[in-house]
């Protein structure tokens, strides 16, 4: 970065948006939008998934065209035709999907956006420099499917921090980052803020926003409804201009006798070695889920996780079958359809590309996984009017912001795509769940809904284990939390006895049984 970028005191706004309109067929996204972002303010952007935030993001940064309306650039009007013309202008995106080739370095992926040549050494060296001064640590040399969603993340923070912007734009950055790594990059953007820039933030998580941000617009609807200031506000009043009515509260636990319930979950002594160079090894995981409860497991990106819901869903298979049982069946050694005729139901971390194919419609992805569901298939053929009917119910019942179930699960928003695959698992009736960050990029009120299904589903009987970085999120619906950290998984605690000081620490691999930090830092928080 070089330092300052202060307009002059009597300057006009750093962005300006009046009137913007954009629509996709049978729907309009934004309708006449008006904003203003200050030089040197952190700008919250609030609405519900599909209330039209992040297209509006994506006309500021180049990616879209707007229908109508004009966008001022430091008090001049401009037309951004492509993101190179944002980039210079001043603007960055973080994406809350990743434009990240799997197959390439991190160097590699940023040399591919910058507009001129660097040899590759003098550009590794550039990324260490802004991500160590940062403190968002990234790995120059590691390929990108090496790494977890939230190592990820901070490549894309990284790459738009190397443009030197003027105007950042976030999209849900702290969706799976841990609270201290939120907390540092909170760090991160009020050093930016203090040079000057501009942050435009966009997120779900209102106590977050309520702490960081300047000034919060509050678009429903595709139209904007709200300019306040969050401080000034609660959660429930802001959660309540996003939605039009009252967020839903959770309602009480039911007693579901899960403490005398045989196991429905079991994993025992599991050691699985790592697939790939810079991954983590499992070694003597071990936990149960009964029937009627939900586990939750926290951590820091990049501590196992992926490895463990690999080895839960089936996609690794293991030499030992008695090392997890599903309903006291031994499973370890049974592929995905094995596993969910024995009662299994998954939601993987990676939406797009794991939870569901971008280029398929909703009912087709509903069938990837329902296909033995209410008689999606018969005979061997697919019943397309049942298929379109479930996954019709799924966009109901979970109030999916979608064109029906013929849309394509790429043509959703981040956070519609998770209700559909969270729902899909869920209308299954599944004996067991496990779920990895549900509610990612999920707006408040769909988030209480999320978690108001998965008590449902624990009430009904089903066993659940949710693997989330959202400590928040494991107090409001886990039964009990463990920890995962490089890879060892520590005992569980009932949630009421574990505070957020204890699972902090144990996050950092303090804890029985954890392995010890290795010489020079813990390679998992990188």
């Amino acid at each position: 970065m070089d330092g300052s970028v202060r307009d002059p005191v009597d300057a006009p706004p750093r962005l300006e948006l009046r009137g913007i309109c954009k629509s996709f067929p049978g729907v309009l996204v934004n309708d006449r939008v008006d904003l203003t972002v200050r030089a040197g303010e952190i700008h919250a952007l609030l609405g519900e998934n599909g209330a039209g935030k992040s297209t509006l993001m994506k006309i500021v940064h180049g990616v879209l065209a707007a229908d109508s309306g004009t966008i001022l650039w430091q008090g001049a009007p401009v037309r951004i035709a492509s993101p190179a013309d944002a980039r210079r202008l001043g603007i960055g995106m973080v994406f809350q999907h990743f434009a990240l080739f799997e197959s390439l370095t991190v160097a590699e992926n940023v040399a591919l956006g910058l507009e001129e040549r660097v040899p590759m050494d003098a550009l590794a060296a550039r990324i260490r420099a802004v991500s160590d001064g940062y403190g968002l640590a990234v790995a120059p040399e590691r390929h990108i499917h090496e790494l977890s969603v939230g190592e990820r993340q901070r490549v894309e923070i990284v790459r738009c921090l190397l443009g030197d912007p003027h105007l950042v734009i976030l999209d849900e950055p702290t969706s799976v980052l841990t609270p201290r790594e939120a907390l540092a990059l909170f760090d991160v953007l009020r050093r930016l803020q203090a040079e000057g820039r501009s942050i435009l933030y966009i997120s779900h998580k209102l106590d977050e926003i309520r702490a960081l941000c300047d000034r919060a617009s509050v678009l429903r609807g595709g139209r904007l409804v709200a300019t306040v200031d969050p401080r000034q506000e609660t959660a429930r009043s802001l959660a309540r201009m996003m939605i039009g009515t009252e967020p839903p509260d959770l309602t009480a636990r039911a007693d579901t006798g899960a403490d005398a319930a045989a196991p429905m979950l079991e994993v025992e002594a599991l050691d699985l070695d790592r697939d790939d160079p810079h991954g983590t090894d499992l070694r003597d995981v071990s936990l149960t889920v009964r029937p009627g409860e939900v586990l939750g497991i926290a951590g820091v990106a990049g501590n196992g996780q992926n490895a463990l819901m690999r080895a839960l869903s089936g996609e690794r298979l293991l030499a030992r079958p008695g090392a997890i049982r599903i309903g006291g069946v031994p499973a370890a050694h049974l592929g995905p359809r094995a596993r969910r005729d024995l009662g299994l139901a998954v939601v993987p971390e990676e939406r797009l590309g794991q939870g569901a194919v971008p280029e398929l419609t909703l009912a087709e992805n509903a069938l990837l996984s329902a296909y033995r569901h209410g008689g999606l298939v018969r005979g061997g053929l697919v019943h397309r009017g049942q298929t379109h009917g479930f996954a019709s119910r799924v966009i109901h019942a979970f109030n999916v912001i979608a064109r029906g179930s013929a849309a394509e699960a790429r043509s959703l928003s981040g956070g519609n795509l998770q209700k559909f695959i969270i729902g899909r698992e869920i209308l299954q009736k599944p004996r067991v769940l496990v779920a990895a960050h549900p509610t990612w990029g999920v707006d408040a009120g769909s988030a209480a809904a999320i978690h108001q299904a998965l008590v449902d589903l624990r009430d009904q009987g089903a066993a659940i284990l949710v693997i989330s970085q959202d400590l928040d999120e494991l107090y409001t619906i886990a039964d009990r939390i463990a920890v995962i950290a490089a890879g060892r998984l520590s005992e569980s605690r009932p949630t009421h006895a574990a505070t957020a000081e204890d699972i902090g620490l144990m996050m950092g691999g303090l804890f029985e049984g954890a392995a010890p930090e290795p010489a020079g830092g813990t390679p998992h928080v990188a």
